[in-house]
């Protein structure tokens, strides 16, 4: 939670009307609770109304919040709920490549090849392992939040909730609603877009 200090003691403050507590919580999440709004609503203007109407929640409800999940578990799905409020669009998730593919298939040698068939035509960069890794960290980091942000509605919610903000699978399902296998799907496919960018950009620079 907030600055790293035990979830009991910042419910505490936050009841007891410690601002600073309140500001501490904002400034961890805000940025994650944007994106993931984002996946909802139809504009950055509207995801920044449900993300004021969700701390608005919070302050009222802080009382009431009986521990049964954590208090971050507990926030994203008050967010997620007024996402959906707000507007949902359920569109349906459409594949980078023809026929489902998540890799795009010229990459790959054909069925008919006669030594390694359906193996990689071109093998995947490896991450360097240089001194030149570090300084490519930064760059890599800044690219994999644009990549997260191009991706669709679905995918890029669920990445942004398992990758970056570290939830669980059973508490993605559990805040949007999804079952285990589509989670699944969703999380791999957006993995697979992401990772698919960071290889093409990774052979160009090393």
């Amino acid at each position: 939670m907030a600055a790293g200090q035990p979830e009991q003691q910042l419910i505490d403050r936050l009841r007891a009307g410690d601002e600073s507590a309140f500001a501490e919580l904002v400034e961890v999440h805000t940025p994650m609770m944007l994106r993931v709004a984002r996946g909802y609503v139809a504009s950055h203007e509207v995801a920044e109304d449900v993300v004021q109407e969700t701390w608005i929640a919070l302050v009222k409800g802080i009382d009431r919040f009986e521990g049964r999940s954590t208090l971050r578990t507990w926030l994203f799905k008050v967010l997620v709920n007024i996402a959906k409020s707000r507007g949902i669009r359920d569109q349906r998730d459409q594949a980078p490549y023809p026929g489902g593919a998540t890799v795009d298939p010229s990459r790959f040698r054909p069925g008919t090849d006669p030594e390694w068939p359906g193996h990689w035509e071109t093998p995947p960069t490896p991450w360097p392992e240089t001194p030149e890794g570090s300084v490519l960290g930064s760059e890599v980091l800044e690219l994999t939040r644009r990549e997260l942000d191009r991706l669709p509605e679905k995918q890029r919610v669920v990445v942004a909730l398992r990758d970056v903000l570290g939830l669980d699978s059973d508490e993605v399902c559990a805040l949007l609603s999804l079952t285990a296998a589509n989670q699944r799907v969703l999380l791999h496919r957006g993995r697979a877009r992401i990772r698919e960018s960071l290889a093409e950009y990774l052979e160009v620079r090393v």
